[in-house]
């Protein structure tokens, strides 16, 4: 089943800000990627980007904003059941 999630405005302006970041890893500008492909859309987070996603939160040094673009991304995950 489809999950009608889509990415914030807030989210989105955050994740644009990650990919214009000089300092941001390849995996932070990966899920701002993937979080911006999912604004105004039902895509799904693929599961590639989902395990960089927690990784993201799970880290001390990743940004305000990365961590947002990854919470994003994670929530329109699809859940195996």
């Amino acid at each position: 089943m489809a999950k009608s999630e889509s990415t914030s405005k807030k989210v989105a302006s955050a994740a644009a800000k990650v990919l214009k970041s000089k300092t941001a890893s390849k995996a932070e500008k990966s899920v701002a990627a993937s979080a911006l492909t999912q604004k105004g859309s039902t895509e799904q987070t693929s599961a590639r980007v989902a395990s960089s996603a927690a990784k993201i939160l799970k880290s001390k040094t990743a940004s305000k904003e990365a961590k947002s673009a990854a919470a994003s991304a994670l929530t329109q995950k699809t859940k195996k059941k």
